[in-house]
């Protein structure tokens, strides 16, 4: 009797702890999807989105001018359904400095997000600017230079953003702002643009920022927050409550090669560890699913909201359908994605063929 009740209790122990495989999700990529025009060249491409209409608009640290350090880096261009360009946007536009991260409203105004002018910028669907966040140091500020990481941190602005990543907006319309790589907070506004509140400080507790890093909103208007530097997506409510955190842990394979540098280990920092959530993007439709990925092994992970893994699929390279850190993605549906890669300078166009 004892031995069958030890033989049950270690059955049911594995029932809890033994990890389910994850599915690999079979994918093609659409070929020399992106078709430029001569003399005109992606630079690290840092922020990708898709509109209504299908229209791609990508973010690129191309047309850079300056010196090698502290160039002004951002081009926000425009591509049809088919791929073929389209237009620049905001060409010489005074807040251009470093690009991080584009995004579609529902309405197709396009927001821009940079990093090193430390603003957010909403354009019409016309391309013309109509509201702005956040203000750009002082060309004329004596020794000015970027912000610094002093502990104990400086305290957080109402309004003023300091290296910025991404933005985003619930059913309401209020927009919830990522700020980044300093602040480690969230910001939100109404959607006439006036201060709400904000919430975050740096921290690894729940409702505390490494590095928010990526920001999207599901339809009922829950907030989901790639943390990167904690290795977690956290999930709150619209006026900021925590609701819970997710994190990625899925067997690494042993050939995985990281597109440069040494293969991490236990010391290395969390934004490059596998799981480490660069990027937020939620589908559209009746069910909604949650993308992810990561630098290393560089995959792009399917998840149900609640942080159940469905699949995932890639892998760090230089080839189609490898990946060369992924800084944003834009899933329009389920089964259609666009990466935007840092190192690779590129934008990849994703079919999955998910087995059902």
């Amino acid at each position: 009797m004892k031995l069958c009740l030890t033989l049950l209790l270690a059955s049911l122990s594995m029932a809890v702890f033994a990890q389910e495989p994850v599915p690999e999700i079979p994918y093609d990529s659409v070929p020399n999807f992106l078709k430029l025009p001569p003399n005109l060249y992606l630079g690290e491409a840092t922020g990708v989105a898709v509109n209504s209409k299908g229209h791609v608009f990508v973010f690129s640290r191309g047309n850079t001018t300056g010196p090698a350090y502290g160039a002004a880096a951002a081009q926000l261009l425009e591509f049809g359904p088919d791929g073929m360009y389209i237009r620049e946007i905001g060409k010489n536009l005074y807040a251009w400095s470093f690009a991080h991260a584009v995004r579609v409203d529902r309405h197709d105004n396009i927001w821009a997000v940079d990093k090193g002018s430390d603003m957010i910028i909403e354009f019409n669907p016309a391309g013309r600017v109509e509201m702005l966040f956040g203000r750009k140091k002082e060309a004329a500020d004596e020794n000015d230079g970027p912000w610094t990481h002093v502990i104990p941190p400086r305290p957080a602005v109402d309004g003023e953003f300091r290296q910025p990543t991404d933005v985003t907006w619930d059913p309401e319309g209020d927009i919830f702002i990522s700020d980044g790589y300093i602040n480690s907070r969230v910001a939100k506004y109404d959607k006439k643009g006036d201060w709400v509140k904000q919430w975050g400080r740096p921290g690894s507790g729940s409702g505390e920022f490494n590095t928010p890093h990526s920001i999207a909103a599901d339809a009922k208007g829950n907030i989901y927050v790639a943390d990167r530097g904690n290795r977690r997506i956290q999930v709150f409510d619209r006026d900021g409550k925590f609701q819970r955190q997710i994190k990625i842990d899925a067997p690494v394979p042993r050939d995985a090669q990281p597109w440069m540098g040494p293969r991490p280990g236990p010391q290395t920092s969390a934004t490059m560890q596998p799981g480490s959530p660069w990027t937020v993007c939620i589908t559209p439709g009746p069910t909604q699913y949650l993308y992810t990925s990561d630098a290393f092994p560089g995959r792009i992970y399917k998840l149900t909201l609640d942080g159940k893994l469905l699949g995932m699929l890639g892998q760090s390279g230089r080839q189609p359908k490898q990946f060369g850190w992924i800084h944003e993605l834009a899933c329009p549906s389920e089964n259609e994605i666009y990466a935007a890669e840092l190192l690779n300078w590129r934008v990849q166009k994703l079919i999955l063929h998910p087995k059902r």
